[in-house]
């Protein structure tokens, strides 16, 4: 009897195992498919490239959204398939728990995710697409933490991006805290980002509005001074009702990164 039960536990244990083995293969499975990773700005949630993510894949049938990647503000990641069986291109969400941290940490955060991407699920390259501080780290992630263990940057699409900091000083009235410190202008965080070395063979585009009061025209535009001129586009809208947050809700804006990331650029 006692011999039975034995070889009933070892059988019960080699189903579990087996299960558990079926589960993780199912959950490494998916297939995605030309990759874009979207990373949001200071204080941003799901919703602020949610709304543009809906209309890429039901309005414009750019893709499809494959996964969303939720960072703990620990640091712990935390990955959803939204949809594993369409097709590419796959859109990939990042959203930070901690939305107000420094550049160094949210830098981090997003290096974290990508060697993740590149061990579970096997992607080798992807395209970068970041509003308003999200281009700044997806700018610090490329210049810093590319290598073997990270997928390949193709290219990169910032949004409203100051990348000499934010000029109004009612804006750090009201913001205190880690990011706001660092996008205040000459900030030390600010001079490192312009100190690094961009690397060759990523294409950037970069896109900002006049009616952007966040990041002025004349701190998107300083952009110039990190990335080599063959490897920048830039478009700067003439728009004054075209606001910092409306940047990710405009057409226009849609059409420049279906250009620029399908069309071998620009029209």
């Amino acid at each position: 009897m006692k011999q039975r039960s034995k070889i009933s536990i070892a059988i019960l244990i080699a189903i579990i195992i087996c299960g558990m083995v079926e589960i993780r293969q199912a959950r490494t499975e998916l297939s995605l498919t030309d990759p874009i990773v979207f990373v949001h700005g200071y204080k941003g949630t799901e919703n602020s490239f949610g709304y543009m993510l809906d209309r890429f894949e039901k309005e414009y049938h750019f893709g499809n959204k494959g996964l969303l990647y939720y960072v703990s503000a620990n640091g712990h990641l935390h990955d959803y398939i939204i949809d594993a069986e369409k097709s590419g291109p796959n859109f990939i969400q990042v959203v930070l728990e901690n939305n107000r941290d420094d550049f160094a940490d949210s830098t981090d955060y997003l290096a974290s995710v990508m060697h993740h991407l590149k061990e579970k699920y096997g992607i080798e390259s992807v395209n970068l697409v970041g509003h308003s501080m999200g281009g700044i780290i997806s700018m610090k992630y490329i210049m810093g933490y590319m290598g073997q263990e990270y997928p390949n940057v193709d290219k990169l699409i910032t949004i409203g991006s100051p990348f000499d900091g934010i000029y109004s000083q009612e804006y750090f009235q009201i913001n205190v805290d880690e990011a706001a410190t660092d996008l205040m202008p000459n900030s030390l965080a600010l001079e490192l980002l312009h100190a690094s070395t961009f690397p060759k063979g990523v294409n950037v585009l970069s896109i900002g509005s006049t009616g952007d009061v966040v990041a002025v025209p004349e701190s998107v535009a300083t952009l110039r001074s990190i990335v080599p001129e063959q490897q920048l586009q830039e478009v700067m809208i003439k728009d004054e009702n075209l606001g910092h947050s409306a940047l990710h809700e405009s057409a226009e804006v849609d059409k420049l990164i279906h250009s620029f990331l399908w069309q071998d650029g620009l029209q």
